[in-house]
């Protein structure tokens, strides 16, 4: 059975298509006109090891939240689809992730439930990275966790500068999430028999 999906999401704001294949570590350099946002997603697709295909437009005129958040939607919709009834993977997956000063944690569990618990802000964050900051990496999560029926736990425990702060995210995400999409068995992972 394919573990792999393709999901446009058009608005008035965005157009993107996302295209993952869990079981392929073959991916394409995402192209969504946000430099700094690109080099994230690029980071993501390294990082995890899947196969993440990242496209599209948005109105970054005004600001790139738009682009960043539904990009979060869209592909947390194409994981869905990717892990059909979820029966056999690993479900959870922990990395921590050092960048220099920074360092990140994040924790992941593939319930089908959506929950994100997001902490940089407890910490002195300062500045942007090519116009993107923790408080949209927290929204790119948001949209990831609700359309993907993920729970997602993130926790900075040392970091001040904003571009090592959202690549140790980006990059612990990876890490966990390649953790928790394996198969590892024929089983559904969860004592109810369903996720």
């Amino acid at each position: 059975m394919s573990r792999a999906a393709t999901i446009t999401r058009k608005t008035q704001e965005t157009d993107i298509t996302v295209r993952l294949d869990l079981d392929s570590s073959r991916y394409d350099a995402p192209a969504t006109g946000h430099g700094f946002f690109d080099h994230m997603l690029d980071a993501l697709s390294r990082h995890s090891r899947l196969g993440l295909s990242v496209s599209g437009t948005g109105d970054l005129h005004i600001e790139p939240h738009h682009l960043i958040e539904d990009t979060g939607i869209t592909l947390g919709q194409a994981l869905t689809a990717a892990l059909g009834d979820r029966k056999g993977i690993e479900r959870y997956g922990s990395a921590f992730v050092p960048m220099d000063e920074t360092l990140a944690h994040v924790v992941v569990d593939l319930s089908g439930r959506a929950h994100l618990e997001f902490h940089p802000e407890r910490l002195d964050v300062y500045g942007d990275a090519g116009g993107m900051t923790h408080y949209h990496m927290r929204e790119f999560l948001r949209g990831f966790c609700n359309h993907g029926g993920v729970t997602l736990h993130v926790r900075l425990l040392a970091g001040r500068e904003a571009h090592h702060v959202i690549e140790a995210i980006i990059k612990a995400l990876a890490r966990a999430l390649r953790d928790a999409v394996a198969i590892t068995s024929d089983a559904m992972p969860s004592t109810k028999g369903s996720l």
